[in-house]
């Protein structure tokens, strides 16, 4: 999960790399001093030795609950762990996630934590912390791997769910559900763009694949937001009605996806957990993360690594399964 991408501007940054532009560009930041994490090494800002470290964090909104959790989980760990944790909050836009990146760098952070907006897009926000000798953890949103190694940038570290796990121990739950050799007519609500809802899709159909009888007939864009969802769900299951089985791979796509259906008792509901939701007979089962405690550990991670230890390029996170008559409590979410 990472590599780079750099910018002019913010604007130009994000037009370029929407229209698949791979050359480099001059990020406008000057470099921190410290060795690049592409050439093996980690940089360490001198002020990692401050008492209190500056940590900058950049999270894609606060609309949804899962990041609601991870910010007080940044916010609180920063605190016990001797960090002064800024978080910045960019309402899904990938230009203004750029542009509060880059403010917050010239305030020269011993790290940046970055849950990116998009998968593609946040390798500009990678290769501008590279010029500047930050190291990146990364959390929850994976950045393309593809536009990272194009532009030669890279991340520390990612720390996140077992997405293809998660998709995986759902479709084994439609499965113990419905019957081994059930007739699935299944439909997804999903995010094609993010790296996390693809590998959430691909182990789901990994899963479902021992079902013969069992077939992915619609796959629809919810845009990680319910009122997305909701209409996206409604307009595909007009379209398709013959679908019984919807996966929902965010927890945003699972509560519009529920609207949609709403008395519609031939289909099941299975996804990544909207947040305190109810499940029932319909809404069969879902997998959530923890995002508070995600928060706070890449906050351990880097303390870790500024007292001198070796973080792991990747942390894989398994997913808490939840299923009907249950309900997940405050900050277990998808």
């Amino acid at each position: 999960m990472q590599r780079r991408i750099a910018l002019l501007s913010t604007a130009a940054a994000v037009a370029l790399l929407l229209s698949g532009c791979s050359g480099a560009i001059d990020t406008g930041v000057s470099d921190g001093g410290g060795s690049t994490a592409a050439s093996g090494e980690i940089p360490r800002p001198d002020s990692c030795d401050d008492d209190t470290p500056y940590i900058a964090v950049a999270l894609p909104n606060l609309t949804n609950p899962y990041y609601v959790a991870m910010k007080a989980g940044f916010e609180e760990q920063g605190k016990t762990q001797g960090f002064n944790v800024e978080v910045q909050i960019a309402n899904d836009d990938d230009a203004q996630q750029l542009s509060q990146v880059q403010s917050m760098l010239q305030k020269k952070p011993c790290a940046l934590a970055l849950n990116a907006v998009k998968s593609e897009p946040a390798a500009a926000i990678v290769k501008a912390a590279n010029d500047a000798g930050v190291p990146v953890f990364t959390v929850n949103v994976t950045v393309s791997p593809d536009a990272l190694e194009a532009q030669g940038a890279s991340v520390v570290q990612y720390l996140g769910a077992d997405n293809s796990a998660g998709g995986t121990q759902m479709a084994e739950q439609v499965l113990a559900d419905l019957g081994a050799d059930a007739d699935l007519k299944i439909g997804f609500v999903t995010e094609p763009d993010e790296v996390p809802t693809v590998q959430r899709d691909e182990g789901f159909e990994k899963g479902i694949a021992s079902d013969a009888n069992a077939s992915v007939v619609a796959k629809v864009d919810g845009n990680v937001k319910p009122d997305d969802s909701l209409a996206a769900t409604t307009e595909m299951l007009s379209g398709n009605p013959d679908i019984n089985v919807i996966f929902a791979s965010t927890g945003p796509a699972t509560f519009g996806a529920l609207q949609a259906i709403g008395g519609n008792s031939n289909v099941k509901l299975y996804g990544f957990c909207a947040s305190e939701e109810p499940l029932t007979e319909q809404y069969a089962g879902c997998v959530a993360q923890e995002p508070q405690s995600y928060g706070s550990q890449v906050i351990d991670q880097i303390r870790d690594w500024v007292d001198g230890g070796t973080p792991e390029p990747e942390i894989l996170l398994s997913l808490k399964l939840f299923t009907t008559g249950d309900t997940p409590a405050p900050g277990e979410v998808g």
